[in-house]
């Protein structure tokens, strides 16, 4: 059976850089604040109505796609993760297509937030090892900047998230000493409302825990959107960061040391951990608890903040960029997000 391997990578992100400090003039805070409670200075935030979720995922998979020595046309297979479409529905994977003029072929959407890079990888390892597809896009897309709450009610949410995009190509390969090892996918929906976004949805708080229904207080009749719901700022996010980051700090390590013990290896035979870039905090957390070098841990989410989705491919594109992972690499992608949803994937670079 074949493996798969990483044949060409891509990343991008918005020329628009935005400090700690720009975002003084929305809400009360300070760059010591944000840089102590999250590590970012600063994010990219894509343009308004010029860069869209799938264009940044495009520009992203053109440069993996000429990376990986192929065209659009010799794609099979496209994956697109992300939390922030373009439209409620249709889904990104199929304007992937579309713009990329790419044949008939078929385009899956994945909605794992943070985790939503790593899981399309582990989906695309298994069309990979079947022999059913060749040559598969793989996306992680971010567009945040549209829909947060620029205020100081919403800054614990808003100075956390960035915009951004990164792409790899997956092919099968016979190398012994190449391709994705294992992957692991985990979940948990018992605290899913702890990190969400409820409206617009047609939940109708049914689901909602008391102290969240009373947040997310809803009139009579409403179960989409309203007015009401817009005058009140229950269309941004919800996130209980103490609760998440306390799950996190377990799972994370916990993910990725069953993936090294899945093929004999141990943490000090990491060359490079890519973290899902959720906090600067967190990451150091897993790098302590698994004993890591500086080294061997990728961060920059001092510079782009959480591009959820996007955010490991990211890494992983700069990481190589920079000449951090060479080939024969032992590297463990790893992520934790809402649902809660986590998951790893080791592989030889």
């Amino acid at each position: 059976m074949p493996r798969s391997k990483i044949a060409g990578i891509g990343m991008y992100v918005p020329e628009n850089v935005v400090t700690n400090n720009d975002l003084l003039k929305y809400m009360d805070t300070s760059d010591e604040w944000i840089q102590e409670r999250t590590g970012i200075k600063a994010r990219r935030y894509a343009d308004r109505t010029g860069e869209t979720t799938t264009t940044m995922g495009i520009k992203a998979a053109t440069i993996a796609i000429e990376r990986a020595g192929i065209t659009p046309q010799d794609i099979d297979f496209i994956i697109f993760a992300t939390l922030s479409p373009d439209y409620y529905f249709p889904g990104c994977g199929v304007l992937v297509q579309r713009a990329l003029k790419i044949k008939e072929i078929g385009a899956l959407d994945v909605r794992n937030q943070c985790s939503g890079f790593v899981y399309a990888i582990s989906v695309g390892d298994q069309f990979i090892k079947s022999g059913m597809y060749k040559n598969i896009l793989v996306i992680g897309s971010e567009k945040h900047s549209f829909g947060l709450d620029f205020t100081t009610r919403g800054r614990n949410i808003s100075v956390i998230f960035g915009d951004g995009a990164g792409a790899v190509v997956l092919q099968p390969t016979e190398k012994e000493n190449q391709g994705i090892l294992s992957t692991h996918l985990h979940s948990d929906g018992e605290s899913a409302e702890m990190l969400a976004m409820y409206n617009p949805g047609t939940h109708a708080n049914h689901w909602l825990p008391q102290k969240l229904a009373d947040f997310n207080e809803v009139e009579a009749g409403d179960m989409f959107m309203s007015h009401a719901m817009i005058d009140n700022a229950q269309n941004f996010p919800f996130m209980d960061g103490p609760a998440v980051f306390k799950k996190a700090i377990v799972k994370f390590p916990e993910v990725v040391t069953e993936a090294l013990a899945a093929n004999n290896y141990k943490a000090s035979d990491i060359n490079m951990l890519i973290p899902h870039q959720a906090n600067l905090r967190i990451s150091q957390f897993v790098q302590q608890k698994l004993g890591l070098r500086d080294d061997q841990v990728y961060n920059n989410i001092q510079r782009y903040g959480n591009t959820t989705a996007a955010s490991i491919p990211l890494a992983l594109c700069e990481a190589w960029q920079e000449g951090k992972i060479q080939e024969g690499d032992l590297v463990c992608l790893a992520a934790f997000g809402s649902g809660y949803t986590w998951a790893s994937a080791l592989l030889k670079w």
